[in-house]
């Protein structure tokens, strides 16, 4: 959801402003609906902040100047209780003559309980959101000890939901405050200075060194300290880390926009998920799992929980893994896991997939798979997240940061992490799976470079999304593993171009959705490779014949060298020769480089689409 920055420099420092305004930049993908800042200065806390986009943060700031600070925090925002307004931006203020300031990501559930006992004391609010709620408690707790960190601690114990909260005090002005709930929150160590974010974006240009919170931890930074407790007020301590990627990692790096940069990370995202994953044999090695061999032998189940772009891979996966390891393999939204009562037991591995790793359905599925006693394993690309720490292992994909908040090089990362747990699971079970997981890796190898040769391919989808910019509704067909494929490239139009998409398994054409289609309608067919088992391949070629013959413009995603397609296709993509299961990394990337280049005819923000943010952190 929302973006958070803090930071304490100094005493003869003042660049807490440009620390914030550069944070709250790289975490504009978290939430773009207003934003704001507050500085502790010699005349106490001043804010600014203004609803929309950064950019009307920074034109405020530059026609009323905040005085200079050492210590301060930002926020950018995705509306959940209020509108996107100036006056429920924040920050929100608290304490006796607003001498406290304080930002907040995630959702307080007892909010409106809390508003009314701090009505009844005689309490004013500006807004409608529960995060002023949260100002006012601990504003209130600091009049009462005097001390922000025993404030948080008091107010926390109030305070029911997912949460993370950052505060400053007029009253102590090099200290920043976090506490958090589920919800992100990482520590940066700089020398002579502190960080806290969301996640390491915000602080990257100034330091690599991080410290990891966990659950239900409050921590204090100054310029020279840094001091964590847990809600019951016991010391305690994070994890140390050193984040790998660089500033330059999260810039455009001189493409257009983040997410056309991103689709071209995308051959590294693949390469780099799949290194050091196999020992000079070519056997899988999966040390970092943590969990014994004899236990996954164990397994007689799999399901996968998973929101979105990240479902998508888990339903790839499940085509994949069950071939390979002839295991049972379920998707379940995350959302709908709980509800569903699951069957589970000590036998079951359920495989959470999240880019963020702070999805909230996912993570309240991964603890109701916990309590259930099954084995938790966490596919996810950001280290010292929170489904990571709750799951008993991780498969960590390294696709480096993704800024655009609609998914590429996370969706391509994350299939080639479950397609690795896969191929693990099928060598563990020893004999002809062992031996042809090692084929399988063999052939993933050589993907990176095909989806590199890919991208050079693209110029005929540009020019086809560039006179499609009036299409109104585009239906995309797929079987076996095109079909995930077909929707997720349905749910990249919906996210970027907010037309009409829907994917479809092409075997259920006949089945009703063959009414969709008249004279013109766009479709894109993603066809099996020729090789592909049950004769899928004529069967999709069937389907693009009964499409034509009503009028569909049939946009065909083919291999090299399949000539079957052409008499029925009005325009063919060709993506190089691979293995039937391994073609999804290759059939989505023109319908990601399509949606991308319709909106970008539409004059539509790529990597900010309406009403979205990055990280859904609140269920």
């Amino acid at each position: 959801m929302c973006g958070i920055v803090g930071y304490v420099g100094p005493v003869a420092d003042d660049k807490a402003l440009n620390v914030v305004m550069e944070g709250l930049a790289r975490l504009e993908y978290r939430g773009y609906d207003s934003a704001g800042v507050a500085l502790v200065t010699d005349d106490g806390v001043a804010t600014e902040k203004r609803s929309g986009k950064l950019e009307n943060l920074r034109s405020a700031l530059h026609t009323h100047p905040l005085a200079a600070s050492r210590t301060g925090i930002g926020h950018t925002r995705w509306a959940t209780h209020g509108g996107p307004t100036d006056t429920n931006a924040h920050p929100h203020r608290g304490g006796a003559d607003d001498k406290l300031a304080l930002i907040h990501n995630g959702i307080i559930e007892n909010f409106h309980a809390l508003k009314r006992g701090l009505l009844a004391e005689g309490a004013d609010f500006e807004s409608e959101t529960d995060t002023e709620v949260a100002a006012k408690i601990v504003g209130r707790e600091f009049d009462r000890t005097g001390d922000l960190t025993a404030a948080m601690l008091a107010a926390v114990a109030e305070l029911e939901g997912a949460f993370t909260l950052l505060a400053v005090h007029a009253d102590q002005p090099g200290v920043v405050v976090g506490a958090r709930r589920n919800s992100p929150l990482v520590v940066g160590l700089g020398e002579g200075e502190n960080f806290l974010g969301s996640d390491v974006a915000a602080f990257i240009g100034h330091t690599r060194q991080a410290l990891e919170l966990g659950q239900d931890q409050i921590v204090t930074i100054t310029p020279d300290s840094y001091s964590v407790i847990g809600f019951d007020g016991a010391p305690a301590e994070g994890k140390l880390y050193e984040v790998t990627w660089d500033a330059a990692a999260a810039e455009k790096g001189g493409y257009d926009t983040f997410m056309e940069k991103e689709i071209h990370d995308q051959p590294q995202a693949v390469a780099d998920t799949l290194l050091g994953r196999t020992d000079e044999s070519g056997a899988l090695v999966l040390d970092e799992l943590r969990i014994s061999e004899e236990q996954l032998r164990a397994v007689d189940k799999i399901i996968v929980v998973a929101c979105g772009t990240a479902a998508y891979a888990g339903m790839v996966a499940k085509y994949a893994i069950e071939h390979w390891a002839r295991l049972p393999v379920e998707v379940a939204l995350a959302h709908e896991f709980r509800y569903a009562d699951p069957v589970v037991d000590e036998r079951t591995l359920v495989v959470s997939i999240s880019q963020s790793g702070e999805t909230m359905d996912t993570l309240m599925a991964v603890k109701h798979a916990n309590e259930m006693g099954a084995l938790t394993v966490s596919i996810c690309n950001t280290h010292g997240s929170t489904i990571p720490r709750e799951s008993d292992a991780v498969l960590y994909t390294h696709a480096g940061p993704e800024i655009a908040v609609a998914s590429t090089k996370a969706f391509l990362a994350q299939i080639t992490a479950a397609y690795i747990l896969g191929l693990y699971l099928a060598q563990l079970r020893g004999g002809s799976y062992a031996e042809g997981a090692q084929a399988v890796m063999r052939d993933l190898h050589e993907i990176p470079g095909k989806i590199e040769e890919l991208l050079t391919r693209m110029d005929r989808v540009v020019e086809m999304a560039n006179f499609m910019a009036d299409t109104r509704s585009v239906l995309f067909l797929g079987r076996n593993v095109g079909f995930p494929v077909a929707m997720e490239g349905a749910l990249k139009l919906k996210e970027l171009a907010y037309i009409h998409a829907e994917g479809f398994a092409a075997g259920e054409l006949k089945h009703g959705p063959i009414a969709l289609i008249d004279a013109g309608q766009p479709v894109f067919v993603i066809v099996p490779a020729p090789d592909t088992p049950h004769e899928l391949h004529k069967k999709v070629v069937s389907n693009i014949q009964e499409i034509r013959a009503r009028g569909a413009r049939t946009l065909v995603i083919a291999h090299d060298g399949d000539e079957d397609v052409v008499p029925f296709a009005s325009e063919v993509i060709r993506i190089p020769q691979c293995p039937p299961l391994l073609a999804p990394l290759l059939a989505v990337v023109p319908l990601q480089v399509f949606a991308l280049h319709l909106s970008t005819a539409k004059g539509l923000d790529v990597d900010q689409p309406r009403n979205l943010a990055k990280s859904v952190t609140v269920e």
